[in-house]
């Protein structure tokens, strides 16, 4: 912000202009960091649930407009718990980060790549084809590409001079696919929280699909 002020000469006469600088870096920052805190997540930088929720009103809304199906994946790791147990909540927090990087690697650019809290992590697809199993089969591919990647081994490091930890993680998903907005959000991350919950008693390390929203109930 620059405010102008007039130079005089002796007569009063104005005979150009000068600048005063007002410093607002700090509160740009500052601003920048309260949005931050809102919307995404401070351990992986990942967007958080709040701001997914609206992503996913969008895609909702885009759908209906579009007639293009999109889809929830819902993903939480398996033996996290363990993982963290055993080594300590560092190197469960330098696992988690490096799954975020691995999820983000994997999807789209229209695709966001959400944390939801703890080890559950949620991917939203969006323009996927106008035929329901078309749509279906563009989410499970990209939902056995995360499986694929997120299985490779992790080497982890807690601190420099500690000796490096490999850990080796798979995870349970669990698939909704949406059109237009014929079931609300919540509806939407239930079905997909549901059939992730399926995938882990079924065995862990696998996709399960959530059953359409006139199915369900």
């Amino acid at each position: 912000e620059v405010l102008s002020k007039p130079d005089r000469n002796a007569q009063g006469e104005i005979i150009g202009y000068h600048g005063i600088t007002r410093e607002i870096t700090q509160r740009k920052n500052l601003e920048e960091q309260v949005r931050q805190l809102a919307f995404n997540d401070p351990l992986t930088h990942l967007v958080n649930r709040r701001l997914m929720l609206e992503h996913l009103e969008q895609a909702m809304s885009a759908s209906k407009r579009s007639h293009h199906h999109g889809a929830l994946l819902f993903l939480d790791l398996d033996n996290f718990k363990s993982l963290n147990d055993t080594h300590g909540h560092g190197v469960g927090d330098l696992l988690l980060i490096e799954v975020a990087e691995r999820l983000k690697a994997c999807v789209r650019q229209a695709d966001t790549v959400a944390r939801f809290g703890g080890d559950e992590f949620v991917v939203l697809l969006c323009e996927l084809d106008t035929k329901q199993h078309e749509a279906a089969a563009q989410a499970t591919a990209i939902a056995e590409k995360i499986l694929t990647r997120l299985a490779d081994p992790y080497v982890l490091h807690a601190a420099p001079t500690a000796p490096a930890i490999e850990h080796r993680c798979t995870a349970s998903i669990g698939v909704a696919v949406f059109h237009g907005r014929d079931e609300s959000q919540n509806s939407v991350i239930d079905r997909a929280d549901a059939a992730m919950y399926q995938a882990k008693e079924d065995g862990r390390n696998r996709i399960r699909f959530a059953p359409s929203p006139d199915l369900v109930g």
